[in-house]
């Protein structure tokens, strides 16, 4: 890199102030990266983003007030040439699905964060998109599988909670045959043995949290 030109500029978006203190040290340790600004849910983080503009932005998921996913579709409505990569502690294909469709450059779990994290956020800046490589495999993996509907992962979510169908039912407004219906076509698309089967593997894939 010559050395006359600009820092990689960088907005740190993490709900837990130690995670943002260890990063913040990563980037001070570079003397091609600069941090701009940090914030602590989505709706601080397109907040930063319009006041400062950085060049990459580091975006946790789970997160109150607005979370990642909504904050990344925030950013880029508004600017749509942003840069984002997401850090966070799930592996789950379709939370990394959603990430990339809603404009993220780069998923990356935090444990692989000392090894990976500065050569993430070069490789994006550069231009070029970088996957987590487990995350890749699970998401090729799934890649020919139908997707849950919104109506079944609402119901796979009330049958998560606790609900029996007839509280489902009750609760959506619909009947219980139907309850019974969107769970079977729940068991046939994630390859479930059961319903308790069916909820550890959408938790697990990031098809519904809880």
């Amino acid at each position: 890199m010559s050395s006359t030109a600009p820092p990689i500029r960088i907005l740190i978006v993490d709900d837990h102030p130690l995670l943002r203190e260890g990063l913040s040290s990563m980037i001070a340790g570079q003397p091609d990266m600069k941090l701009v600004a940090e914030a602590e849910n989505g709706e601080q983080a397109l907040q930063a983003f319009r006041d400062h503009q950085p060049d990459i932005t580091l975006m946790d998921v789970q997160m109150p007030m607005m979370n990642g996913i909504d904050a990344i579709t925030a950013i880029r409505t508004e600017f749509p040439t942003a840069r984002i990569i997401v850090l966070t502690t799930y592996k789950g294909d379709m939370q990394a699905l959603r990430a990339i469709k809603a404009g993220a450059s780069g998923y990356l779990l935090k444990s692989m964060l000392r090894k990976e994290l500065v050569d993430t956020i070069r490789s994006v800046h550069a231009g070029r998109r970088r996957i987590a490589a487990d995350i890749a495999t699970e998401m090729a993996e799934h890649v020919a599988d139908d997707e849950l509907t919104a109506r079944e992962c609402d119901v796979l979510r009330l049958v998560a909670i606790g609900n029996a169908n007839k509280e489902v039912a009750a609760r959506m407004g619909i009947s219980e045959e139907t309850v019974k219906t969107h769970m079977k076509n729940v068991l046939i698309k994630l390859g479930a043995r059961d319903r308790t089967h069916a909820v550890v593997v959408a938790l697990k894939r990031g098809i519904i949290d809880i």
